[in-house]
This record gives structure tokens, sequence and C-alpha cells, in this order.
């Protein structure tokens, strides 16, 4: 367990105190009608980014301009299907190893435990998806074996498995009906949306090139989850009987997604209403603060790349989930990603000069691959 700010011999830690993220505007970025209500400046925008990104790493963004009923049905098609779907469906979809059918070690369903952060296996269930390797390549549905009910189209004969690690298909639940298709719309907006943002940061740090940051993410390797929290258990007292999860006394932690900073440049979070559950990192107290969410807003944050980008004036955060409650929690995080083949390097490493190294350039699609090879027990 992370370190608290006070400990109480033999009792739960008390909860974390609750703090308020700064508010990001992003509207004056946007060419949307969200615009016309608001008085911020682009100017604004970007003193508040750069105040935000400097001091938390993590912002709520608003007047983002994606509607309302897209992102209500977005969360309720994730809770239908953690909820409701029989988990021999789920399985269906499954995340497989490299070399298992149509596997590539990273997308597809994953059950209560297979994901694994810090040596430690996390308390929920998901979906991941990346961007596909070919445009308009097909993306297995329920019978993922024999590529049956394929989502969008047939299987490309230059791609059949065995695949690499993160360079399969992605899986898509045939249920509920209009899974894929609101999940599509989905992915188009947020990559809009974390364009304009990029835009905006590129602006807030006055680098030379404003667009630097987008022309890096053209081509964005993006990653997207669905995620469903039950619960977190008193006690290590979940078996396999169930067919949903294998545990050890590593669960007694009490962890719904481990300590972590996200690897790429942003992270658009979605969540519904559950508080208490996403935990921040304070930077100068080393406390956490609740992220709650506020209607109407995002939760964003910056990764790794970005900090790597800034030669370490921005930092990647990080931050966990602990959801005590009784609900069941569901969030979609949308991780903009540099393209695979971009390098990855200090921007004012000519200013800075050699600080730790920090300036030393990488290739994202290799620092995504070592990565993820880590992430499932």
């Amino acid at each position: 367990m992370a370190p608290s700010a006070t400990s109480t011999p033999n009792t739960e830690r008390p909860p974390p105190p609750k703090h308020s993220l700064p508010l990001i505007d992003i509207s004056p970025f946007l060419t949307l009608p969200a615009q016309a209500t608001s008085k911020n400046t682009p100017q604004d925008c970007t003193a508040s980014l750069s105040r935000a990104c400097r001091t938390h790493g993590f912002f709520y963004l608003t007047n983002h301009g994606v509607p309302a009923e897209l992102t209500d049905r977005v969360i309720d098609l994730a809770r239908e299907f953690f909820t409701k779907v029989p988990i021999e469906e789920k399985r269906a979809i499954r995340r497989r190893d490299v070399g298992d059918g149509v596997g590539d070690g990273a997308r597809g369903y994953q059950v209560i435990g297979d994901n694994v952060t810090q040596g430690k296996r996390d308390w929920h269930e998901a979906i991941d998806w990346y961007r596909p390797m070919n445009e308009g390549e097909a993306s297995f549905g329920k019978e993922a074996d024999d590529g049956k009910d394929v989502r969008n189209g047939g299987i490309s004969k230059q791609r059949m498995p065995p695949f690499e690690l993160l360079r399969g298909v992605n899986l898509w639940p045939s249920k509920p009906a209009e899974f894929y298709n609101v999940y599509q719309v989905y992915v188009q907006k947020m990559f809009e949306l974390g364009t304009a943002v990029l835009g905006a940061m590129g602006e807030a740090l006055e680098l030379e090139d404003p667009e630097t940051f987008v022309k890096a993410t053209r081509e964005s390797f993006w990653v997207m989850r669905a995620i469903g929290y039950p619960p977190l258990p008193h006690k290590s007292s979940t078996n396999a009987s169930n067919g949903i999860a294998h545990y050890g006394e590593d669960v007694d932690e009490g962890i719904s997604c481990g300590e972590h900073s996200d690897y790429g440049c942003l992270t658009l979070l979605l969540a519904d209403s559950t508080k208490g559950a996403l935990q921040v990192r304070d930077w100068e107290s080393g406390d956490w603060i609740n992220a709650d969410p506020i209607e109407g807003a995002l939760v964003v944050n910056i990764g790794d790349m970005m900090q790597k980008w800034t030669g370490g004036r921005w930092k990647s955060t990080k931050h966990r989930v602990l959801h005590r409650g009784e609900n069941f929690r569901v969030s979609v995080p949308f991780f903009l990603e540099p393209d695979w083949d971009v390098k990855v390097g200090n921007l004012f490493a000519e200013k800075d000069g050699n600080a730790n190294g920090i300036d030393t350039e990488l290739l994202y699609g290799e620092y995504l691959t070592a990565k993820v090879s880590g992430n499932f027990g």
C-alpha cells in the first residue's frame, strides 16, 4: 500500500482529504457551439493549462463539446456488458497470449485479476482496444476463434494469426448490439478532442512549432479501455469457483487498480458518478487527492511521454483506484499516444543540457511493447 500522511495501527487508514483539481475550459481551441457560451480566451486556456500541468499533471476538462448523449451511452453500454453479459460470452473475446489463436497479448477482455500493477493483481475486469494496425482492418466479434461475426469486414489475408505482441486485431463484444458502432463514434470524438488539447499544450509550452505534439500523433497508437470495478472484497476470499478469477494473498492489499503513471501523451477519462475511487498523488505532500467526477467534465492527465518531451517541466502523475463503495463502478479511459514509430526526447534539451539522461530519445513503439509485456499475470 502506498504511504499515507498518517497511520492508524490495526485499523483501516482514513480516506484521503478532498481537494479539487484545476478546471480547464478547452472551448477556445474547438470549433464547436460551446465557444459561443464561453468567455475564455486562448490565452486564458493556455495559462491555466500550463499551471495545471506544472502543479498537478491532472485536471478537469470542461466545455469539451462531446455530447452528453454519447458519453452517457458509452458508460451505459460498458455497464451492461460487465453486469449482464454471461462470463462465457465475455470469454469469447478474451485477451490471449501471443500464439494462442488471434491473441496478441494485449487486445481483448480480461477477467478480474488478469491485470497486474507493481506485482499485485488488480480488482477489475476490462476490455482493451488499440489502434488497428491497418486502415479498415477487420475486428473480430463474438466468434474470435474462426473469424465469424466480424464487426467490420472480412479477415485480411495479409493479417492472419499468429500475431506479434500488440499487433493483432481488436475484439469487440456482440452484446450489447450497439456497442461497436457507438464506441467507434466515441473513438473519433476522443481523437479530435485530444488533438485539440495537444495543440493547446504546444501553445502553453511556447514551442517553436506549437503543432509538435499534433504532428507526432497524427497516426496515434491510441488505446481505449472499458473497465468494470466491482466493490473491493474485505479479504482475499475469492476463488475460481465462479469462473472469474484466481487469487492469492496479493489481493489483501485491496487495490482496484494499483498506483501507476500512464505511458503516453494524454489520457481522457470518462467515468460514472462514483466518488472516492480515483485518487491522484499530490506532488508536494505525497497525500492522495480524490479526483471525483464532475458532471459534464472529463478527467485528463498527462503521461510519461509528455514528461519526457517537456524535460520534466510537466510530470506524469501517479494515480490509483480504490473502489470501496457498494456499487459497480465503470470508466472508459482513452489514451492518446504518439505514433508507433515516433522518437520521443526532451524538446528543451539544448537549454537543459543532459539532466540525468532525460534528453535520451526513445522509440515509442518499443517503449510501449516493453511496458505491456509486464501487464498481465
